[in-house]
């Protein structure tokens, strides 16, 4: 089933399905110019910085152009945040019902590797962004009216939810259609694996590094059992292998930089990923609090963000609940 059908069986709502169709095209682009590699400069990296202070890879700013591209074409969006801009931007049609939080390539310093790169949407209602400005994009994950990701591998796929069930769908390159391969995906809630970045060991909270030490024990420990450690600095990547076979993702609170609450960005990083893993029945949390419970505070707020398998997760609530106590 390709995804304009899927879309017209499960969603009534006419202004989101050509948004999300938009927002596949734009990953169809993407995916070609990742396919191109070094044959089109986009592993070189510029001269340039994001808001992040991150510097760009040439494939980031062209992807952030395309991004902007299909979404200024649907005609139903507003207004958009992106990773790859300081301040929101807004559209002629700013009375559109949706606004978009988009991280237009998730990873891209795999670029220089050939690893795996993508992009995210979280997409929500536009509560008057044409009075409100960059305030209207302040709502919590739970407003999300959907959320997505494209991740470019050895196939393209495109992982949708609506709120009601998470789905992947892939890319079709003689048609450059997307077609649905997995529905209703759902996450063990049990698991032997995890990602997070063991270089930060020394700067974990106690909770994170109780978490990890029972894991590393193995059937030795107190867990009973052996676990093994994956990480490939894409969140997208990393998130997708939950989905695929569980597990849980780490990128904690940590002592490294203070000043940081976390590192991953809550509105167009944790906030679309918290929701695509709840929909596939896990659990995403910032320590003792639900991700899609966070009020933000600013477009660009970073957060710690704990997800993936249920059971997991809410021993890592338990273990901070008891560190605080």
């Amino acid at each position: 089933m390709q995804l304009d059908v899927f879309l017209k069986q499960v969603s009534l709502n006419h202004a989101l399905n050509v948004l999300i169709w938009h927002a596949a095209q734009a990953g169809i682009e993407i995916a070609a110019l990742v396919k191109q590699g070094a044959l089109q400069g986009t592993t070189e990296k510029t001269t340039n910085t994001n808001v992040q202070g991150e510097t760009q890879m040439h494939l980031d700013i062209r992807s952030h152009e395309v991004v902007l591209e299909q979404l200024r074409a649907s005609g139903v969006v507003a207004a958009v945040v992106s990773e790859e801009a300081e301040e929101h931007i807004s559209f002629e049609t700013v009375d559109a019902p949706f606004l978009v939080c988009v991280d237009p390539l998730d990873g891209s310093s795999n670029l220089a590797i050939n690893g795996v790169v993508g992009s995210i949407f979280s997409i929500l209602p536009n509560t008057g962004v044409a009075t409100q400005g960059s305030q209207a994009f302040l709502q919590p994950g739970q407003a999300q009216r959907a959320a997505l990701y494209v991740m470019y591998g050895p196939a393209t796929l495109l992982v949708l939810t609506l709120g009601e069930g998470t789905h992947v769908f892939t890319l079709d390159h003689e048609n450059d259609s997307f077609v649905l391969t997995q529905q209703t995906v759902q996450i063990p809630p049990e698991t032997s694996e995890y990602a997070i970045n063991a270089s930060n060991q020394r700067y974990w909270q106690p909770a994170v590094k109780r978490y990890i030490d029972e894991c590393l024990q193995g059937a030795e420990g107190d867990r009973g059992r052996d676990f093994n450690m994956r990480w490939c600095a894409s969140m997208v990547m990393d998130v997708h292998r939950i989905l695929t076979r569980g597990g849980v993702f780490l990128y904690p609170r940590d002592n490294k930089q203070p000043v940081k609450a976390g590192r991953l960005r809550l509105l167009y990083e944790a906030n679309p990923m918290s929701l695509l893993v709840a929909q596939a029945g896990g659990e995403s949390i910032a320590g003792l609090e639900d991700v899609l419970a966070i009020q933000p505070a600013s477009c660009h707020q970073r957060v710690p963000v704990l997800l993936g398998s249920k059971q997991e997760i809410q021993r890592l609530r338990e273990y901070h609940q008891q560190a605080k106590e």
